[in-house]
Order: C-alpha cells, then sequence, then structure tokens
C-alpha cells in the first residue's frame, strides 16, 4: 500500500516501503509488504490487534529486529535507510535522529541509578554533549513534562509510573530526534494520567515540530492523537487514511470490527460484538486475504486472491486493502449488499 505522499508534509521523516521481515521457522513473512510514511510534525497512528505487526513495524525504524530476520524493502528516515546502515551509524541515528518511549517504563530504566544519570548517559556516550550540557537538556526537557530538577536525584522506585513515562517522553527528546517512536505509552496508566500524556505528547510535537508514530491498539487513544492512521492486521496495512475520515467511514471489515468491538458509553449495558475466530498462524502460508476466515464478508474470492489496496469513493485519499469495501455503511458496522 503506497503512502499518499501529497497528503502529508513536504518533510517525510519516516518513509517506510515495501517492507518485509521473514523469521526462521515461519511459514509467510511476519511483515508482509508494508508501506508507512511519517511526516515532520504529523502523528500517525499504527492500530492493530496484539500480534498484528505493530511493534516490529516501529522498531525497524531504530534497526531493531530479531535475531536470523531476514528483511526485503527499505525503511528511509530523513532519507537515509536504517536496514542497510552498519553499527556505528545505527548509533548514532538512535542518539540523534530517532527515539523511542518504550510500554513500560519500569523495564527500561536500571532501578539501581539515579533518573539524571538515565536521561544523561545516552547523549553523552554518543559524545553529541558533555556532562553540563546534557543536564542542562535534561532539566528543560523534565520541566517541559511536567516535573522539576528534584527528579534528577531520585530513584525510579521512588516515583510513581506516570511520572516515570514523563521521564521516558524526556528521555526519547534529549538528543531532539526528528522522529519520536511511542509504542503503546499510556497502556499502564491510569485514565487521568493517560490523557495527560497524551495531551503532553501533542504539545511537545508542536513545540519541537517532531514526527510521532503512535503504536496503539486503543481506537478512542489514536482517534485523540493522530492526523492519519494505519490499521494493521497480520502483518499488512488492511487500510490507511485521514483520522477524521477513517473513524467517521471504516472501508475494511477489519477496522469495523475493531470499532464494533469497542466499549461506548452511549450505549451501555449488553455483550460487545466479539470478532470470531484468531489472527492466522505465522506457521500457515496465506494464499488471500488474512482476515477472510474471520469476515462476515468473504466470498471465494477472498479465500483466492489477495486484496490490493485501492481508493475508497472520493477524497480525501483513503485507502482499504477488500475486495467488498462497498458492501460497508457508515459507523463501522459490517452489512450484507
Amino acid at each position: 500500500m503506497t503512502p499518499d505522499h501529497s497528503k502529508t508534509p513536504a518533510t517525510t521523516t519516516l518513509d517506510i516501503r515495501g517492507l518485509r521481515i521473514a523469521l526462521p521457522g515461519t511459514a509467510r513473512p511476519v511483515l508482509d509488504g508494508i508501506d508507512l510514511a511519517v511526516g515532520s510534525g504529523e502523528t500517525v497512528a499504527l492500530v492493530g490487534e496484539s500480534g498484528s505487526g505493530k511493534t516490529l513495524t516501529s522498531r525497524s525504524a531504530l534497526g531493531l529486529l530479531p535475531p536470523g530476520a531476514t528483511t526485503e524493502g527499505t525503511v528511509l528516515v530523513e532519507g537515509h535507510d536504517v536496514l542497510a546502515m552498519g553499527t556505528d551509524r545505527l548509533r548514532a541515528l538512535r542518539a540523534e535522529t530517532v527515539a523511542m518511549i518504550f510500554q513500560d517504563p519500569r523495564a527500561a530504566l536500571n532501578p539501581l541509578r539515579r533518573i539524571g544519570d538515565f536521561l544523561t548517559e545516552g547523549v553523552c556516550s554518543a559524545r553529541t554533549m558533555d556532562r553540563t550540557a546534557a543536564t542542562a537538556r535534561a532539566v528543560e526537557l523534565l520541566e517541559a513534562v511536567g516535573l522539576d530538577d528534584t527528579a534528577l536525584r531520585k530513584y525510579p522506585s521512588q516515583v510513581s509510573g506516570g511520572m516515570l513515562q514523563r521521564v521516558m517522553i524526556a528521555a526519547a527528546l534529549m538528543g531532539d530526534p526528528a522522529l519520536l517512536l511511542a509504542d503503546e505509552p499510556t497502556t499502564a496508566l491510569d485514565v487521568t494520567t493517560q490523557a495527560e500524556v497524551i495531551a503532553l505528547l501533542a504539545r511537545l510535537r508542536e513545540r519541537f515540530g517532531t514526527g510521532l508514530l503512535f503504536v496503539t491498539h486503543d481506537l478512542d487513544l489514536a482517534a485523540a492523537i493522530s492526523d492519519r492512521v494505519y490499521v494493521m492486521y497480520a502483518g499488512r496495512i488492511a487500510e490507511t487514511g485521514p483520522a477524521e475520515a477513517l473513524f467517521a467511514r471504516p472501508r475494511h471489515p477489519y477496522t469495523a470490527a475493531l470499532f464494533a468491538s469497542t466499549p461506548r458509553l452511549t450505549t451501555p449495558g449488553g455483550r460487545l460484538a466479539a470478532i470470531p475466530g484468531q489472527p492466522p498462524d505465522l506457521r500457515t502460508p496465506l494464499t488471500g486475504c488474512a482476515f477472510a476466515a474471520r469476515c462476515p464478508l468473504a466470498t471465494e474470492i477472498c479465500e483466492e486472491v489477495a486484496p490490493e489496496p485501492r481508493p475508497t469513493d472520493g477524497p480525501p485519499v483513503h485507502l482499504a486493502a477488500c475486495h467488498h469495501s462497498d458492501r460497508l455503511v457508515t459507523e463501522g458496522s459490517v452489512v450484507d449488499a
């Protein structure tokens, strides 16, 4: 699925084209032909069920691939192919150009070291700043995320989960990255702190002009923060488009099913509409649409021919990889034509 670069900002910070990643012992690629773009100052959400390939896609921008992985395609960051970089260039990329906010901040921080050391050691070891400049930068960013310099002297066990996630955001911005990867950064937080972190990311994006790839399985969060959305299923992009258009009128049965299975305050009580079946096993080859076995609209062609992404009716550009996208109606309902 080729990103519509005419609809994204003039500067494309991340440009993934035809990315395939295969692992030993699997019958099909873990990622199968991913095309994805993030513009400068733009927030792009990558959504889908657990195991769909979201985290691996985001980690590819850092060159963090599983052992034994074989790749095809390109992962361009600021125009440079990450997959072709050697160790030294990858180290510089991670220190200066791309940063990642991981899902569990307590797992990312050494409990025996102070937060100040965690914030400054990366840029100091990369020799992009000396200790004095790094400490000043850390204080500036702590203030930007709503903390003060007293956090520098604390250990991870002395602060809350919400504060630690703020520290992780500050750490990710230490090298003034052009691209920020957020891998479900609010999963372990309460609803109030979650909202604060989302608002903080939006403010920081505007302040620093950073491109943000926001990985989540939470559709409401994706709607709250993103300019554009990619919906991922079984290592493929099922649908992509501007957030407003995609959430108002999903054009892939999988996207519609995700919406239908999301709890809503406006419709309390009753059972949620579950998606039947399970995602396809990596040990099983796919000959057609990956979602066909779970899709109420599937026909014979879905089992035999993998659908090509195609524009839906009218602007803005909104792509869906489905043979029957015209059988979907508004509000995410899946119906027979």
